[in-house]
């Protein structure tokens, strides 16, 4: 929009990814972030809990990076939309919360991330007036307006909430749904990052093998290893994930390709469906 050009800073695991590793492992070079910045800088958007990989982003590291914005007169778009979706005992800090970044950030939510109710499509920015003020008028442009009985929904959620605690409750189901979904990777071998928050399990997929001449459609054929895995696992498994790579941007592709995201914000028996699956084929 208006000629803007992204600018990528990858997070990178502080080991080779052959073992297991806590999300927070995965570290943002705040170095790199410096040496990317230019006159023509305007915006860090920044995601925490992260997708795919789940880290939750420490007070310390949010500190560092706001002050890279200080520095160089940047605003930060915060993409917090799994802001309740953290596992204990890690906690969700906001960057907007912290000394002089009040007044550069926008912070983005979601009703889908926060309630469970994904096809909803409502969401919401929070920050201070003279940035939301250009934001809406933005926003009337390109999508208009949403479904207000939702919106209205969502409001009486977040009312309601507390009254039936119901954030605890779900932190505690998916912290449930979490390790029914490691245990099958554990069995296996096939090395995984632990999420602090969001609903994404990132597993290291370099030692599974797809049978020699296996038959791609050209779309897949050409692209990184990580997309012929999940076409595979997805055809004749029943398994679906997502290629990390698709997450990085051209030149990053190598730090993704040994890995694919799987989602466990399933059902039980769903979870245990995929877990026989793949215990019987990898």
């Amino acid at each position: 929009m208006h000629g803007g050009v992204p600018v990528y800073v990858p997070l990178r695991p502080k080991f080779d990814g052959n073992k297991v590793i806590s999300s927070n492992e995965w570290r943002l070079d705040i170095n790199e972030l410096r040496a990317k910045i230019t006159p023509k800088s305007k915006i860090i958007v920044l995601n925490t809990p992260h997708n795919p990989i789940g880290k939750v982003f420490s007070k310390e590291e949010l500190i560092e990076i706001g002050q890279v914005a200080i520095d160089h007169n940047l605003l930060i778009i915060s993409d917090e939309v799994y802001d309740r979706l953290y596992f204990r005992p890690d906690t969700h800090e906001r960057i907007a919360n912290l000394p002089g970044l009040w007044e550069r950030t926008i912070t983005v939510g979601s009703a889908g991330k926060t309630f469970g109710v994904t096809g909803w499509r409502v969401g919401w920015l929070i920050g201070h007036h003279h940035l939301i003020e250009t934001a809406l008028a933005a926003h009337t442009r390109i999508v208009f307006c949403t479904n207000s009985p939702l919106q209205e929904a969502a409001a009486i959620g977040f009312e309601k909430a507390d009254e039936h605690n119901f954030f605890d409750n779900q932190i505690a189901i998916y912290e449930r749904r979490r390790e029914k979904l490691i245990q099958p990777f554990a069995d296996l071998g096939l090395p995984y990052t632990i999420p602090q928050g969001s609903y994404f399990l990132l597993v290291n997929i370099s030692k599974i093998r797809v049978p020699e001449n296996y038959q791609f459609p050209d779309i897949i054929q050409k692209r990184p290893k990580d997309f012929k895995v999940c076409y595979w696992m997805a055809k004749e498994i029943g398994v679906v994930a997502i290629p990390t790579s698709e997450f990085y941007s051209s030149e990053n592709h190598h730090l993704g390709e040994n890995y694919a995201r799987f989602a466990f914000c399933k059902t039980d028996e769903t979870l245990d469906e995929a877990a026989r699956a793949l215990m019987n084929s990898l």
